[in-house]
């Protein structure tokens, strides 16, 4: 069946943290972009720092916006953020709502995450554990932008880590509270100042036993074991961020069988059974449309 996404803005991918646009031939975004494009939206992939501050990597999505609506012709851009991505389009959509017409949080920790809490615990500021953890994790940040061919683009993991936090993204909303629900696993207001505001994202469900082959993905391991640093949301988590912490807007669904990484898409080549999450991207893109954006 054919699809129709063509929406009436173009579509930003932004994302997250520790992510890119390209290295070589591998695009984190690529099979989410080709479904979109085949749809028929216009989708583009924006350069930001893969690890520092919601505002430092907000104000580089804001020069990209500014680039891609010069390029286009547009009048505005759908701002869909996965993870971290999702607080830099919030702030994109709170600074220059002329100019976003939808912001969309993808597993974003709109109240922060739980497993950054426990870093950031276990990383004493000042001292050597938290300096070298760092160091080693800026290095990586910076390996990444050199493969990608963003190497101008400053790194700094601790800023990205203290920004991830309840009490970062804390701060964070009270600058900048768009789109937030009133009440702990509530929902917000869709519209503010003309910018439509959306979320979706999954949890960790059953036992890893129960999952076939997807349970030989190293990476769903990982954050299957990140999970049990959850407390406030034990078991109501993607292994990085807790289910109602990632309510913005009009929630379309909180508790899709997926973890972290699979609501960004199948980066493993191993295909979750059950859920296409690539899929929600273009049926998104068409509730994007239908609204006239």
């Amino acid at each position: 069946m054919l699809r129709n996404a063509t929406t009436d803005y173009p579509i930003l991918l932004v994302h997250g943290l520790f992510g890119f646009d390209r290295i070589g031939k591998l695009e984190l975004f690529h099979d989410v972009k080709q479904a979109l494009r085949s749809a028929g939206a216009r989708v583009f992939i924006p350069h930001l720092s893969a690890t520092h501050s919601n505002e430092t990597r907000g104000e580089q999505l804001l020069v990209q916006i500014d680039r891609v609506l010069q390029g286009t012709g547009a009048s505005k851009v759908n701002l869909i953020g996965h993870s971290q991505g999702a607080l830099a389009a919030r702030y994109a959509g709170a600074l220059a709502p002329q100019v976003v017409a939808s912001v969309t949080s993808v597993s974003g920790p709109n109240h922060g995450s739980e497993l950054a809490d426990f870093l950031r615990k276990a990383l004493t500021p000042g001292r050597l554990p938290e300096q070298v953890a760092g160091a080693v994790a800026t290095l990586f940040a910076d390996f990444l932008s050199l493969l990608s061919g963003n190497r101008h683009l400053p790194q700094s993991a601790i800023a990205a880590l203290n920004a991830l936090t309840t009490e970062g993204v804390g701060a964070f909303n009270d600058k900048y509270p768009q789109g937030l629900p009133k009440t702990w696993g509530g929902k917000g207001r869709e519209l503010v100042n003309g910018v439509r505001y959306y979320s979706w994202s999954g949890t960790l469900q059953g036992n890893i036993l129960d999952e076939g082959l997807y349970a030989l993905n190293p990476l769903h391991g990982f954050l299957r074991a990140f999970s049990h640093y959850f407390t406030t949301e034990a078991e109501q988590n993607d292994g990085m961020v807790g289910r109602f912490s990632s309510h913005l807007g009009k929630v379309i669904r909180s508790d899709y069988p997926l973890d972290h990484l699979d609501s960004l898409s199948q980066t493993t080549g191993q295909v979750r059974k059950g859920i296409d999450p690539i899929d929600l991207y273009v049926q998104h893109a068409e509730r994007l449309k239908n609204a006239g954006l």
